[in-house]
Parts: C-alpha cells; structure tokens; sequence
C-alpha cells in the first residue's frame, strides 16, 4: 500500500469521495491504489500482489483478466454499443440473456426485469410489490419486512431494509412502511441452552407477532438473503426457513429472496435459495451475474405478480417504471456469456469440490484467542472476534479489533473485509484448493501478528 504526497493517488484523495470510508482519516492515510489482476490476485500501484479473499464486493465469481468477457463486451460494443427496453423496445441479447435466466431459475418464474445494481433491482421488487397491491386493490398492503443485520443496499428504499446503523444513521432512515425481524444469527441472539430449531421456532413466533402487530392487511413482503452477508456472513439455523415461509404464506405476505451475494454457485448450488429451499415470489440477482465485469442485475417476478402488473398497466396506460440503462447490452452480453462460462466449466460442480475444505480450513481459526465463531457455507465464511471467548464479549466498537485484522493481513498480501468484528471471505469461485492453502497461510501470519495488538485492546 504506497501513498506520495502529491502523487495521483493523493490527488484521488482530492478528487474522489469514497463510499464506506472514513473521509477524513483517508487524507491522512491514502488510497490503496490496485492496477492489475489476474485470476484471483490483484496488483497495486507499487507493484504488491494480493490474493482477493472477497472477490472484491462479493462479487469478482470469475476473477480477474477473464478474456471470454473482455471478447463478450468487445464484440457487442463493435455490433450495438447501446439501446433501451422503453416503449416496447429491446435487444436480442437482453431478450436472450432473460429467458436464460427464467430457465436456470430456482422455481418457476415469469418475466425478467434489468436493473444496474442489487441496490436498484431491490428498490424495483419493492415498487413493483406495492404495483400489485394496488392492482389487487389492496392499497393498505405496503410494509415491507427486513431483519436485524439483514442488507439489501443502499437507495433510499433499499437502505430502509438494510437494519445496519450506519447504513441508516443521519440518512434520515428508514422510510415508514419499513420494519425490522429477528436477525437468525444463533451464535449471538439464541437463548441460552436453544438449540437451532428452537430458536428458528422462535424467529417464526416473533416474526408472526410483528405481522399481527401491525395487520395482516398491511403488510406485503419480506425480503431475506439466503445467507447475510453484509450483516456478518449469517448462515440461518436449521429449519429457519421452512418455519418463517410458513408464516408467511399464512398471511398472504409475498418473500422475496435476495440473491445478490449468494447467487450463481457461491453456496455450492445454482442459488442460495436451492440451499435452504426457499420458495420466493421474486428474485433478486447482480454481483456475479456478471462476474463482476460489468454493471447489471436482475429482478425476476413470477406470474401472479405479472398479470397484476400487466392488467394495472393497461388500467392506467403505462407501467412508469425504467431505467436507461434497463438491459444495457453490453452489460446483457457479458452477463449471457458469465452463465454460459459456469454452465460450460460446471463451476457449481468446481465449488463442491473445494468448499468442504474451504469451511475446514476457516475453522482452524477457532484455536485462536480472539476468534469466538466461524460461519458459513460454500464459498462464503467469516469468522467473529471477541475479547473472551468463554462469555462471547465483544470488543468495544470504538477500539476497531477488525480494522487490526484488516490492516494486517493487507501486510501479508490478503485482502479480506472486516464488517465491525466479523472477518469476512468470498474468494473467487475459481480458486483451487493450493490457493485456498494459500489463503490461510497468509491468515495465520497475519493473526500471529495481529493477537498482541489485540490483547492490549482487552
């Protein structure tokens, strides 16, 4: 990491503001400035290497320098660099790039709606779940239903379900139709001596007592990452699903599976709602439908939801809803040809392979002084820190026991991200299992460096 005054990439400090960042201690310190990649490594300005361990933002499935995309881009730059999907008008690849998604959907869908980000195709499932509550003439069922740590991005909207403080702090948020569940993290939240399916048991009780709290006939969606990643890599406890969707479809309360992170194989299946069998109304995906290369995402209505749509459209004459960039082809081709990649190299077959010692070698961590909980499933893990295992105490917020971790495994040429105290990994779904050894050989030296810093934060 190399910061010189009055280089450019001070000058970035000028110019640009970064998001999730601390503006000012960032003048202080500097940009970290990456300039190449291959594979799953990333190069900075000053010529250091770094294995991705978080595919960037959970999100870079097939790495970096993949040329069948750079081709895929190129070449649909070269034939139609640009065209919209207003007024009845589309491409031939965003009509092919929709009907691969319907066919690889994980239950029966519909339609296929683009958007540019997870941010904006969750901010569109939302609009179009209160579309259909009106066209259904249900005007009162609007309130939308997220959980505790839960993240769906940051729009306006989007942001209200995103229950993380600073994602909501001094925004003015969350907006009022939005309400907030239990967080179905067992390690933190469980009662003493509840087992897992207690305390699904539990987060189904709870969850049906805020429906009736605020009224059936008020209430029309909750929204659920399969896995939270955001939130700290949450792997929901045994039957969690099962028990909530029950409720859910008591009252006529639609579940809309985000996908943004766990989508394309990051679990071990196609979807992460394969993995914990959810039945969602609508889905959400972005991040490795195109392997990161370019910016787009999807929402994926089922029929019942499209022929209220469709029937409110005729009503009034138009569905006022679209993006410019609403199937951008470019961003249609390299997504089509990221599915057929993973189709061609079976990479859901690749992550099976290498997941299992993925988890296991995550979990060696838990011999360490610090480290209270590993979680996760597939290619997706985390591990918490805490300031006493025997208690699950956590280390006080202001002292920054993660960015310690951050710091220095950045020092080892890892890159992974800490979310508060929780050590979060998503490599690539490429890597192998000599690169997975890789990963936590530079781990461990960064923990044996970092476990006296924070000691002296206990």
């Amino acid at each position: 990491m190399t910061f010189i005054p009055n280089s450019p990439e001070a000058r970035d400090v000028a110019s640009q503001l970064h998001g999730y960042t601390n503006m000012r201690a960032l003048e202080q310190t500097g940009p970290m400035m990456l300039t190449t990649g291959k594979g799953i490594y990333v190069t900075d300005n000053a010529g250091n290497e770094y294995l991705e361990a978080m595919s960037g933002l959970w999100c870079a499935s097939l790495g970096f320098g993949e040329e069948r995309l750079v081709r895929a881009a190129t070449e649909q730059m070269q034939k139609l660099p640009y065209y919209h999907t207003f007024n009845g008008r589309t491409t031939d690849i965003s009509m092919e790039l929709a009907e691969k998604l319907l066919e690889v959907s994980p239950v029966e869908m519909s339609k296929a709606f683009f958007c540019n980000s997870g941010s904006e195709a969750n901010d569109t499932a939302i609009k179009f779940i209160w579309y259909y509550n009106n066209a259904l003439g249900r005007p009162e069922k609007k309130k939308i239903i997220s959980r505790v740590k839960g993240y769906h991005g940051v729009t306006l909207a989007a942001a209200s379900m995103t229950a993380l403080p600073n994602n909501q702090r001094d925004f003015d948020l969350p907006f009022s139709m939005f309400r907030h569940t239990t967080c179905p993290h067992h390690y933190r939240f469980a009662h003493d001596g509840e087992t897992e399916e207690q305390f699904a048991s539990r987060c189904a009780t709870e969850l049906e007592a805020l429906i009736l709290e605020e009224g059936p006939d008020t209430v029309a969606a909750m929204f659920c990452e399969p896995i939270m990643g955001a939130g700290g890599v949450i792997v929901p406890p045994a039957t969690y699903y099962e028990k909530i969707q029950a409720v859910l479809n008591k009252y006529d309360v639609l579940l809309v599976a985000d996908e943004v992170i766990c989508g394309f194989g990051r679990t071990g299946e196609y979807w992460g709602t394969q993995t914990f069998n959810m039945k969602p109304d609508i889905l959400t995906c972005a991040k490795a439908l195109s392997g990161a290369y370019i910016p787009i995402s999807a929402v994926l209505i089922n029929d019942k939801i499209y022929q209220a749509l469709a029937d409110n459209s005729k009503k009034i004459g138009v569905l006022g809803h679209g993006y410019t960039y609403s199937g951008h082809p470019v961003g249609c081709a390299v997504a089509f040809e990221t599915l057929k990649i993973y189709e061609e190299t079976n990479m859901v077959g690749h992550v099976q392979s290498v997941m299992d010692h993925f988890q296991t070698q995550l979990r060696t961590v838990l011999d360490r002084p610090f480290v209270g909980e590993v979680r996760g499933k597939g290619l997706v893990g985390a591990f918490e820190l805490v300031a006493d295992k025997a208690t699950k105490r956590s280390f006080d917020p202001t002292q920054g026991a993660g960015k310690v971790i951050e710091r220095v495994t950045v020092e080892q040429g890892l890159i992974i991200r800490a979310i508060g105290d929780n050590i979060a990994f998503c490599p690539p779904l490429i890597i192998s299992r000599e690169q997975i050894d890789e990963m936590m050989e530079k781990l461990h030296r960064a923990l044996d460096a970092a476990e006296p810093e924070l000691a002296a934060l206990v």
